[in-house]
């Protein structure tokens, strides 16, 4: 009997039903993965043996198989043929794993292995399912400041490429870290030439005094997000920094030699009442303005 055949592979893919074994793994766009597939260590098998096929679970495109005393691949997809490979020294050691070069995302699929024994009447010796889940990493975005301040409804737009899976979106109130309304927002999201993701993302808002917003770009699957902050009002241009009100030179002074006058005045104080009570103050337990109180941490900002 022979399975050399398109028709016969497929054949085969659609009536066993045995026990499957599920895996997932991820890669990089542009990177190379291995998808696993493979019997437990000390197996040996006779390449002249076992017949072994990589396909996708869903369309059944055949990404690349091993048919005893045939090397040909002409049934290989286009989309995968130089790019899927089993190592034959592997394969005599049980293992059939799928070496996938230069992924890609429409290499976001299940890819099912398939192993049978001719000496064992063409039984299913393993079957594994590994889902392949692909990521690429956005670029950092680009937020564009509205050019005209005296508006009294601002217009921001987020712009960032090349990513993947499908981004979140997200404008922040960087005052207090708090997600503006979505409805405040209008995202366009499409693939490219690439068939990576790019992103607009239009922020219309009411206009505020020193307005400090962000636009976050997350990708789920990297658990990752990218942030640029853009400011309104006196502070425009100045990015993911904390403003606080102005002191000047001359009044940090006349504050720094105030508060030394005071501690003066306190340390006599407390000279002259430790001289008067003694003994019987000095035993006794005492907080008052040498109390170390830590200051509030201010919370919400970044």
């Amino acid at each position: 009997m022979r399975l050399g055949s398109p028709g016969l592979l497929l054949l085969l893919f659609s009536s066993l039903r045995a026990d499957t074994q599920e895996k997932e793994v991820r890669a990089m766009v542009g990177s190379d993965v291995e998808l696993s597939c493979a019997c437990p260590e000390g197996s040996r098998f006779d390449l002249n043996d076992v017949y072994v096929y990589w396909q996708t679970s869903e369309s059944k495109t055949v990404v690349t198989y091993h048919i005893p005393q045939n090397s040909s691949l002409d049934n290989v997809d286009s989309h995968y043929r130089n790019r899927a490979l089993m190592s034959p020294a592997g394969m005599q050691r049980g293992d059939f794993s799928l070496r996938l070069f230069n992924v890609t995302p429409q290499d976001e699929q299940k890819f099912h292995c398939l192993v049978l024994s001719q000496s064992l009447g063409f039984q299913e010796v393993l079957s594994v399912v590994v889902t392949l889940h692909v990521a690429a990493n956005f670029s950092v975005p680009v937020v564009s400041t509205p050019h005209n301040p005296s508006q009294d409804e601002l217009t921001f737009t987020c712009t960032s490429i090349n990513g993947y899976p499908r981004p979140n979106v997200y404008w922040i109130n960087k005052t207090d870290n708090s997600l503006l309304d979505q409805a405040l927002q209008n995202d366009t999201v499409f693939l490219n030439t690439r068939g990576l993701y790019d992103v607009v993302s239009v922020l219309r808002i009411a206009r505020t005094p020193s307005l400090n917003i962000g636009c976050c770009i997350e990708n789920v699957l990297l658990r990752q997000n990218l942030t640029v902050g853009s400011q309104t009002g006196n502070n425009i241009g100045e990015r993911d920094k904390i403003t606080e009100n102005p002191v000047s030179t001359r009044e940090k002074t006349e504050v720094t030699w105030s508060v030394l006058a005071v501690l003066c005045l306190l340390v006599a104080v407390a000279v002259a009442i430790g001289w008067v009570c003694r003994d019987r103050w000095l035993r006794r337990s005492y907080a008052g303005v040498w109390a170390v109180r830590p200051e509030p941490e201010l919370a919400g900002h970044v």
